[in-house]
């Protein structure tokens, strides 16, 4: 039986929820498998994560605009990242690319862990279907935040402005995290995140070491040593 994570697991220092997401299981109940008896689930074990907090010049809601009641203004899409934990904040980036975060700390606070890569559980061959058909091997079904929603059929088509995950609940079906396999600590490696220009000395990207479904994306400290060593 399914068994989605509560809104609790949510309700907790970003850190802590980056590291414990390793291991739970993304599961998309389809909209066609919704009218059939049986469900068709697309479903991904979590394999790598990053922490937004609510100080870090690297997240969305870093400069949010504020009320005279000190409460986050509704607009923009900061609003979303002081909503209730677990819910979805989506987004989408360079106009292909549709990135799933869910919402952490308590309501009113600031805070997201992106998911950045997930290995394939079920309903692999429709994933293989969403994708495009130049990917072959299995390992890149689904390893990179664009490339999950996608595979996992929960990206919208092109010239879309809002997805249709934002703002819902990931607590219960259609779209929801399940308790997975833990993963143990020695298994669990920390880095810089991936792709960003501002707070690169931050160690918030957590990932399973021996996992062959983690993202191939350079860490955003290492990019820039490379890049100023480059330029001396």
């Amino acid at each position: 039986m399914p068994n989605p994570l509560p809104a609790e697991f949510f309700a907790r220092p970003t850190l802590v929820v980056a590291r414990d997401l390793l291991g739970a299981v993304l599961v998309h109940e389809t909209d066609a498998g919704r009218l059939t008896a049986s469900a068709s689930r697309l479903a991904g074990r979590v394999v790598e994560t990053e922490a937004y907090l609510a100080d870090d010049p690297a997240m969305h809601g870093w400069k949010a605009t504020f009320g005279g009641d000190g409460r986050v203004l509704p607009q923009g899409r900061a609003a979303g990242l002081f909503a209730a934990p677990g819910t979805a904040y989506v987004y989408n980036l360079y106009y292909t690319n549709w990135l799933l975060n869910v919402v952490t700390e308590p309501e009113g606070q600031a805070g997201a862990v992106l998911v950045r890569a997930l290995e394939p559980v079920e309903g692999e061959a429709q994933m293989v279907e969403n994708r495009p058909p130049s990917v072959k091997r299995r390992r890149d079904l689904a390893n990179g935040p664009g490339k999950l929603t996608q595979a996992l059929g929960i990206a919208e088509a092109p010239k879309t402005t809002r997805s249709r995950f934002h703002g819902t609940d990931l607590t219960r079906p259609p779209l929801c995290f399940e308790r997975g396999e833990a993963v143990a600590d020695d298994r669990v490696a920390v880095s810089s995140r991936i792709g960003i220009s501002r707070g690169v000395d931050l160690d918030y990207r957590f990932f399973v070491a021996d996992s062959p479904f983690v993202s191939p994306g350079e860490p955003s400290d290492l990019r820039l040593a490379r890049k100023t060593h480059r330029r001396g």
